[in-house]
């Protein structure tokens, strides 16, 4: 007799889980080598999970594990329209991968934009990824065949800090989202 298959859930992502997406967190940073400042990511993961105004968390539960999570971060653009957001993780466990999970989470991370009101959904892939790439683009994202760049206006983080390592090129992937309205669909 098989054993009943492992139950598998997606949701929204509860303080409770913090500690458990801090953990996969380390692991993700560790895995693309980019330093961790444990202090700061938990303070900004917990403000996150605590503030939906500022983008939300989902996370992929099998059983009762957290397998992994996706970090999205509201934004506001002109260029898009309207209010956008930024995938700024998606990340899940390796022993958990090929499963569909990463899947499951941004297409549950897209519908929360859209409940939310989002317009476009940004993200960034490393240069070096392109099997990550391909997947995204399988999935509707566009290369605008621009660079991100970023300019740290804190105090640079010490030593240890969460800043990854300096990037020659980072692409940068947006997907416009569809607007759902009572008659339909519209590309935005």
């Amino acid at each position: 007799m098989q054993a009943a298959p492992t139950p598998v859930e997606v949701r929204r992502a509860e303080s409770a889980d913090v500690a458990e997406i801090h953990a996969l967190m380390r692991a993700y940073y560790a895995e693309d080598e980019y330093r961790f400042s444990e202090d700061r990511a938990l303070a900004a993961l917990s403000a996150l999970v605590a503030d939906r105004s500022l983008g939300e968390v989902w996370v992929v539960v099998a059983g009762e594990v957290v397998a992994g999570y996706c970090a999205v971060g509201f934004g506001f653009s002109l260029e898009f329209h309207g209010r956008d957001a930024f995938v700024d993780e998606l990340y899940v466990r390796p022993d958990a991968r090929g499963r569909g999970f990463a899947a499951r989470l941004l297409d549950r991370a897209e519908q929360g934009c859209l409940e939310a009101g989002v317009r476009a959904l940004h993200l960034e892939v490393e240069v070096d990824k392109a099997e990550t790439y391909a997947w995204y683009r399988r999935r509707g994202f566009v290369d605008h065949e621009r660079r991100m760049m970023t300019k740290w206006l804190d105090p640079a983080p010490a030593e240890g800090g969460a800043a990854p390592p300096a990037r020659a090129h980072s692409t940068v992937l947006k997907r416009s989202v569809q607007r759902h309205h009572k008659e339909g669909c519209e590309e935005v």
